[in-house]
C-alpha cells in the first residue's frame, strides 16, 4: 500500500477541510499578483500604502505571489484534498470562489 492510498483510506478531520479552504484561497490569490508582477504592472498588495488600496511594485507582487503559492501548496498537502473525496473538493473550490469574489469587489475601483 502506498502512502497516497493510506491517506485516501483514512477519514479526514475537520482541520483538513479548513486547510483545504485556505489552500484554495492562497493559490487563487497568487494569480493576480504573479500576473501583474511579471507583466511589470503595479498592483495593490498588503504592503502598499494604504494597505490593499495603494499600488505595490511589480517585484513586491511577484514575491507576494510566490509566498501565496508556497503557503497554498503547504496547506494543500496538509489538507489531503483528494478528487476521490467530493466534500474536500467542494470546500477547496469554495475557498477559490470566496477569494475570487472578495478580490473582485475589493479591486473594482483599482484603475479609477
Amino acid at each position: 500500500m502506498t502512502r497516497t492510498d493510506k491517506f485516501s483510506e483514512e477519514p479526514m478531520k475537520w482541520y483538513h477541510y479548513i486547510a483545504g479552504f485556505f489552500a484554495g484561497g492562497f493559490l487563487t490569490n497568487a494569480i493576480p499578483h504573479f500576473t501583474h508582477g511579471i507583466s511589470g504592472d503595479s498592483f495593490p498588495s498588503p504592503f502598499a500604502h494604504p494597505s490593499g488600496q495603494g499600488l505595490s511594485s511589480p517585484l513586491t507582487n511577484v514575491l507576494w505571489a510566490l509566498f501565496n503559492l508556497l503557503v497554498g501548496y503547504l496547506l494543500l498537502r496538509v489538507s489531503r484534498t483528494n478528487p476521490k473525496n467530493k466534500l474536500s473538493m467542494i470546500i477547496f473550490f469554495a475557498g477559490i470562489v470566496f477569494i475570487s469574489l472578495l478580490s473582485c469587489f475589493a479591486f473594482v475601483d483599482k484603475m479609477k
